[in-house]
């Protein structure tokens, strides 16, 4: 008999899904479903940001730094189809390890997948699948979602992105 690793097969079909932008990543991504009653837009918890472990704070500062980057050559236009791929790449790259091995409670985690979608649809804008003139455009959603990230998430060394 043959004996197969699952391991590389997962991953692959993970990063497929990723770079589909395809929500079951998000929905199963954990090991768990978040189907039933999933929150249609961020909030605090009880008044209070939500808390995050390591594995969440080490990918978003991951993102936010490949983000910093990019950013000056974004805002003058000067970013290639190349450019804007290869940031788009680090940034599933880091939602693949986010998905991974993050490990937050039920109702954290359901906020956090608001989040890891607007990543995901900005990394998908960025490789120009909607269009070339979208690109930026998706740059702007990630920007955006790692704004929402720190209002909503408990991440003392974070700093903004601009």
């Amino acid at each position: 008999m043959f004996k197969i690793n699952k391991q590389p097969i997962a991953a692959a079909v993970l990063a497929a899904c990723l770079s589909a932008g395809v929500q079951v990543a998000l929905a199963q991504g954990h090991g768990h479903s978040h189907n039933e009653g999933a929150p249609a837009q961020l909030t605090l918890n009880d008044g209070k940001k939500w808390a995050t472990d390591s594995h969440l704070r080490q990918g978003m500062t991951n993102i936010r730094t490949a983000m910093a980057t990019e950013l000056p050559a974004i805002h003058s236009g000067e970013t290639t189809a190349q450019q804007y791929q290869a940031l788009a790449q680090k940034v599933n790259d880091q939602i693949s390890f986010i998905l991974r091995n993050c490990k937050l409670e039920r109702d954290a985690d359901a906020m956090l997948h608001l989040v890891l979608a607007e990543l995901i649809a900005g990394a998908d804008a960025m490789t120009g699948k909607n269009g070339p003139d979208d690109r930026r455009h998706g740059a702007e959603k990630i920007v955006h979602a790692l704004e929402s990230y720190a209002t909503y998430f408990d991440q003392p060394d974070w700093r903004g992105v601009k």
